[in-house]
Parts: structure tokens; sequence; C-alpha cells
């Protein structure tokens, strides 16, 4: 009888190594397809091919009508967040006053009880709204704090008295930010971008089926290429001729306007909002074993 090996021995309480691997434990990476990736004339927001298109510096591609809504709905949103932050401020400073006075008055009347002792005194006015109170040196007066202690004394195993706990609300950030990145983002430092439209393509169906060339080597452009936009002027060309001729000439190669190498700006190709641009077109997924994941009782199948 031959011996049982190491990976088909599944009658372990525990998972072993090359189980765990058949059950996709870990992490899991695979290449992202064509369909996956976002094509580079297509806005970063609405993933339809863009209209009247606006890059920022870091070469996120938006439609004017997007990038703008965009702005406007954060500066909306931060001037929300910061009248709910001042009234929250607001409120803490009254409530930190309130606290030191009621201290203040708690003080004052504990002074007052041992200078004058435990009796207080009676008259005619007060005496029918305190006939709780006590008519010895013996008794003990409930104060008022009191009072108002086990008047709204919360407990948490009765539904109606579970205690909450504020809600804090953070100083929101004074920019607005692009939602393809972490970097501050105004809408004077966008700039429009012309993409070079070939009009001799006859297989074009549809306005929106468009071709792309580099007006300078006539290539049509596609998501494996790199394209370099000029912040001067907004023309678009491929990362080879951008920097064999750009940076020697000091000049777009279509409206001969000046310009620098720092105006070069690298727009960023391939993923969306749920996958890496540019080269990093991997997805990742991590996988575990236990319960709530339907791995945790079942066991691979034992190759015969």
């Amino acid at each position: 009888m031959p011996q049982r090996h190491s990976k088909n021995n599944n009658d372990l309480a525990f998972f072993t190594y090359d189980e765990k691997r058949k059950l996709g434990y870990g992490t899991q990476r695979e290449r992202l397809g064509r369909d996956s990736i976002k094509p580079f004339d297509a806005c970063c927001l609405c993933l339809k091919p863009f209209i009247d298109p606006m890059s920022c510096q870091k070469g996120h591609v938006f439609c004017k009508e997007c990038i703008l809504e965009c702005l406007l709905s954060q500066k909306k949103d931060i001037h929300r967040k910061q009248v709910a932050h001042n009234s929250q401020q607001k409120q803490e400073k009254e409530d930190e006053e309130e606290r030191l006075r009621q201290q203040k008055a708690r003080e004052l009347e504990s002074f007052d009880q041992q200078n004058h002792g435990a009796v207080p005194h009676y008259n005619d006015r007060n005496q029918d709204q305190d006939k709780g109170g006590f008519h010895g040196a013996n008794s003990v007066k409930v104060t008022s704090y009191e009072e108002e202690a086990l008047r709204t004394m919360k407990a948490f195993w009765l539904p109606s008295a579970t205690p909450e706990a504020p809600v804090k609300v953070a100083a929101p950030p004074e920019c607005t930010t692009c939602p393809e990145g972490s970097e501050k983002l105004k809408l004077k430092s966008l700039f429009p971008i012309h993409f070079t439209e070939d009009i001799n393509d006859q297989k074009k169906s549809t306005p929106l089926d468009k071709t792309y060339i580099c007006p300078s080597c006539k290539v049509t452009l596609t998501n494996t290429l790199s394209l370099v936009a000029l912040s001067s002027c907004g023309h678009v060309f491929c990362k080879k001729c951008a920097d064999k001729f750009i940076p020697l000439d000091k000049v777009c190669l279509v409206c001969n306007k000046g310009c620098k190498e720092r105006n070069m700006v690298n727009l960023k190709k391939g993923g969306t909002g749920f996958a890496g641009h540019d080269d990093d077109l991997e997805a990742k997924d991590f996988k575990h074993l236990g319960s709530g994941s339907g791995l945790g009782l079942v066991r691979p199948a034992v190759k015969t």
C-alpha cells in the first residue's frame, strides 16, 4: 500500500498550505482585461466619450461640464460642513460655560451648607413648594442638581433611556480635491486639451466613434500609447514625439506657441475609479477562510 502524500491528507483539524491554495486563500491577483480599462478618450467621471475635455496638472481628463459640476458640489459640501462645524463649536462653548456655571453654583451651595448648618431656613413662601424636603438634622435633602441627574439618568438596559454618543463633525478641508486623486484642485489649474481628429477615417458610424491621431507622426492614438498634453495650448501628442521635438524646439508643433518642458503633462490612461492607472492595471482581492466566507466547511476535491 503506497504511503499517503501530504497533499492528499485531508483529515487534519486545520487547512494545509495546498488546501488553502486550492480554495483561493490569500491575495489573488489578476491582470485586467480590455473591458475593465477606461479608454483614453473617456471622461474619468461619467466614463463616456468626453465633450470639451479638460485636464488637471496630474493628467486626469474630464468633461468640462462634469468637472465644473463636481467642483461646485464639493464647494457646497464644504460650506455645509463648515456651518455644521461652527455650530458644533458654538454649542461646545455654551456647554462649557454652563458646566462652569453649575460648578460654581455647586461650590457656593456647598459653602453655604457648611457655614449655615444642615437645616435650611423655611418661610411661608417656599414651605408649600418643598414638601418633599427634610425637617430634621439627620435627614438628607436631594439638591436640584441631583434631581436633574435622576430625571435625565441614562440606562442602557431601557430602550427609551439608552445614551447616545454625540456626533462629532470634523473640520472640512479648505480646498477642493481632484476626484481621481488626493491632490488639491482649483478651477484655474484646469486647462482645455485638443485632440487631432482623423478626417480620413471612413469607419466611424456615429459622431461619438471618433479616431484621434498624433499631429506629428499621424499614428492613431490608443490605450497602448502614452500621451502628452501641453498646458500652454492644450494640443495632445504621443510621448515619443513630445520627448523628441518639444524640448528642443520649445514650441508647439501645431500652433507654434512657445512652451517649456514643464508645460508637458502626461495624460493618465487605463484605469477607472476601481483600478489603477498607467501600467499598474492589476486587480487584487483578498479571500479568507472562516465563518461567513463560505469556504470554512468546504474541502477541495482530492485528485485521484
